[in-house]
């Protein structure tokens, strides 16, 4: 097992969910209800489930295609899609 890759995720991946949609959706759900365990059980499977298609998607494309251009196609997607997002108009 790359631990060095595995911390890499688990940062990345947590840093990107604090304060996500998903996450104030989930701590309303947890309001909501009688019991936290439910919400929990059912957010974490949900998790598991995202990461595991992108994981998959993400080996298939590693497979298919050189690593250099998963990554610069990734990164251009991330980019296009920032850009839209701050020039969009309109509420977000």
């Amino acid at each position: 097992m790359d631990w060095k890759v595995a911390g890499a995720a688990f940062v990345s991946v947590f840093l990107a969910e604090l304060g996500d949609k998903t996450q104030v959706m989930t701590m309303t759900l947890a309001a909501g209800s009688r019991g936290a365990l439910p919400v929990y059980m059912g957010a974490a499977g949900a998790l598991l489930l995202s990461t595991a298609l992108a994981v998959a998607l993400g080996g298939a494309m590693g497979r298919a295609f050189p690593a250099l251009l998963v990554r610069r196609v990734a990164g251009a997607v991330l980019v296009v899609m920032g850009a839209w997002l701050c020039l969009r108009r309109g509420p977000a």
